[in-house]
């Protein structure tokens, strides 16, 4: 049984982290990824550098990131503008996200989860007329700080909407870290109902130390590509004090002793996150980098 980890660190690990790294850390990172054996990464994300410097610079770190077969790179972009952005420095596939609540939606993208809908559709288009596949993850689809639960059935209704534009891939994140196995089962189940035949991804936090539970129930649901992030960096700017997204090196151990093949170096990364927690001046959140495998 083979697994895909798409690695998040160099985008959603960094996003809110206080230090932020130069273009060449970034790229360095990724280049351990690849080393490692990644090759799902995502690098970038073509967003405003005022409103999110740990992201600045996305065109210079697509310059530099090596260019090997096999390995898909992918860029976040929110608006018509990030997709011309990420279609001129090279993305290899474009990841737009949509809220799953109004309130949340407006406060970190300023629309509405309606009007992030429109949006999709219109760089869905582009994306596809450009030949650059565009998937959507949905955020917020276990529930929200500001909303509460959020209701399975409007998950299910933007997964319809997903596939209606043509995405490659629908991702369900758990944003804040709420999420249980019961809900995994229940909102992969539902997700595929409404959008048949389109591929699901998970991306989980570890907040409530939920995550890998979580993941690993995913892959019980056949949901074959688990994001995570090196050394479990991460959060969101919304939840205080929330742990980051489960450790790519934790969650590696987790499949690899269940029998889960991955094609990725479980010891390369582990080396990675200690050294990436020196360049944010933090230990990594990663427990396999002090306790080793086994």
């Amino acid at each position: 049984m083979h697994t895909t980890v798409l690695e998040v660190g160099p985008r959603d690990g960094l996003q809110n982290e206080d230090r932020v790294l130069s273009p060449d850390d970034r790229i360095e990172l990724i280049a351990r990824s690849v080393s490692a054996g990644a090759r799902r990464i995502e690098a970038v994300a073509f967003v405003h550098p005022g409103r999110v410097p740990q992201m600045a610079g996305a065109e210079e770190v697509m310059a530099g990131v090596p260019r090997r077969d096999g390995v898909s790179y992918s860029g976040l972009v929110l608006n018509r503008r990030g997709l011309d952005r990420a279609l001129a420095a090279g993305v290899d596939e474009v990841n737009v996200v949509v809220v799953a609540s109004d309130t949340f939606s407006v406060r970190n993208q300023g629309r509405t989860m309606a009007e992030m809908l429109d949006e999709w559709d219109g760089i869905a288009a582009a994306a596809r007329d450009a030949g650059v596949p565009a998937g959507m993850t949905v955020a917020v689809a276990f529930g929200c700080p500001f909303e509460g639960e959020t209701p399975p059935a409007r998950v299910a209704e933007i997964a319809r909407r997903a596939q209606a534009a043509g995405a490659f891939e629908i991702a369900l994140a758990d944003t804040i870290g709420v999420g249980v196995p019961a809900q995994v089962r229940d909102l992969a189940r539902r997700t595929r109902e409404a959008a048949p035949g389109t591929p699901l991804r998970c991306h989980f936090h570890n907040t409530r130390n939920t995550g890998y539970a979580n993941a690993l129930t995913a892959v019980d649901e056949g949901v074959a590509v688990l994001d995570a992030s090196t050394g479990g960096f991460g959060g969101c700017p919304f939840a205080p004090a929330a742990t980051g997204n489960i450790a790519t090196e934790d969650l590696l151990y987790a499949l690899h002793r269940g029998g889960v093949s991955t094609g990725i170096d479980m010891a390369a990364v582990a080396e990675t996150g200690t050294w990436l927690g020196g360049l944010l001046g933090k230990p990594a959140p990663a427990l396999l980098g002090r306790a080793g495998g086994f």
